[in-house]
């Protein structure tokens, strides 16, 4: 174990401990706003701090890495608090219209299943994994990203964060021994191995299929540079859903896209290893960087170097990996020598919008941890 990553967690999890009773029940917004998180503002019939949104399972995502490591009861229960209120979440059916149901009831409900058992988390979790199957298209075979299955505008629109939510449903069939989840996954991660990433080893963000005919239609992005750039956080997501996925299907050609999207993101980063926003930026281009890409890369080429059948490719995805965290250490509160509740620091949520620039936010810091989790803990049993 590095004891520069063992003291890197140290850090982290002590700010995730004084992020308990800073929030309590309550759950802090997407992104820091000068190195503090805001609570989560009201959004429609959702008070402030409420349960709503695609981010708040990252915040009981860092209590269960800090638990685990270190048993400290204190993460545990306010864990478990969380999730008796996801549980309260998707039987009340709120704020449902996503395919992120997988990011939120992977980390909130499924983890507290694996590590203790408990029955209210399971079905939370099954319940979850249901309602992510309702957004499945025929003939197309792709669960729409967003919105209601009856908005023109989002109908038939899939995008490449969707790999990440495909674990829920693999974990179901796993579960119930029914087939139709992973029969889903396979169908669905088959599709975008095909259409999301282009010949050149970039990935569009979003891509739309037509609803009634399956047909694909057109790649386009909502958070990149341009439709024909290359994301710098897709493609991180990119690396690690496919070489998850893999691992869950089986299917070849899920590993050869990993392979592509990891050497592509490897070979366009800047010195230091932290990417910018989109990777057509690069060293000397006034932009900011996304150091949430980087911890989500870290992550995934540690995962691919796991499920890597070359074992020269293995051993070179997992020194890029363990490179790419040590990158990141840089761009931490202590790295930086700032005060902040954030575990890390200059990431960017959407650039086009002006949303979450520069800042820290939940994603960027649950994959930080995890990645420090995997290369400080080899026998750590993934959450996903």
């Amino acid at each position: 174990m590095s004891n520069v990553l063992k003291q890197a967690f140290d850090e982290a999890a002590e700010i995730t401990r004084r992020n308990i009773p800073a929030f309590a029940a309550a759950y802090p917004d997407d992104c820091t706003r000068g190195e503090r998180y805001p609570s989560r503002p009201v959004f429609e019939e959702f008070p402030v701090g409420a349960n709503q949104g695609w981010t708040t399972s990252f915040v009981p995502g860092m209590q269960w890495l800090a638990y685990e490591q270190t048993g400290d009861e204190v993460f545990k229960t306010a864990a478990l608090a969380h999730a008796e209120d996801f549980a309260r979440r998707v039987h009340n059916r709120e704020d449902l219209h996503t395919h992120d149901l997988g990011f939120l009831y992977t980390l909130a409900s499924v983890v507290p299943w694996r590590l203790l058992g408990e029955e209210s988390a399971r079905a939370a979790a099954l319940a979850a994994a249901d309602a992510l199957m309702e957004r499945f298209l025929e003939p197309a075979g792709v669960i729409q990203a967003w919105g209601a299955l009856a908005d023109p505008s989002q109908r038939g629109r899939s995008i490449i964060d969707s790999l990440m939510n495909m674990p829920l449903l693999s974990w179901a069939t796993e579960q119930t021994g029914n087939p139709k989840y992973a029969e889903a996954v396979r169908r669905h991660t088959a599709q975008l191995a095909k259409h999301i990433i282009r010949a050149d080893d970039t990935t569009f963000h979003t891509f739309y299929w037509d609803a009634e005919t399956g047909e694909p239609l057109r790649g386009g992005t909502a958070q990149g540079a341009a439709d024909d750039s290359c994301w710098a956080r897709g493609q991180a997501w990119g690396i690690y859903g496919f070489a998850l996925n893999y691992d869950a299907v089986g299917d070849e050609e899920l590993l050869v896209v990993a392979r592509r999207c990891a050497d592509y993101f490897l070979n366009h980063l800047p010195k230091d290893g932290v990417p910018f926003w989109d990777l057509i930026f690069t060293d000397g281009d006034d932009e900011p960087r996304d150091a949430s890409a980087g911890a989500i890369a870290a992550c995934g080429l540690q995962q691919l170097a796991r499920v890597e059948t070359d074992p020269a490719r293995a051993a070179r995805y997992e020194a890029a990996g363990v490179k790419m965290i040590h990158g990141l250490i840089a761009y931490t509160p202590t790295g930086k020598g700032v005060a902040s509740d954030a575990l890390l620091l200059h990431s960017v949520y959407s650039k086009p919008e002006g949303k979450g620039v520069d800042e820290g936010c939940l994603w960027g810091d649950y994959f930080y941890l995890e990645a420090l989790m995997r290369h400080i803990n080899p026998d750590w049993r993934r959450y996903w």
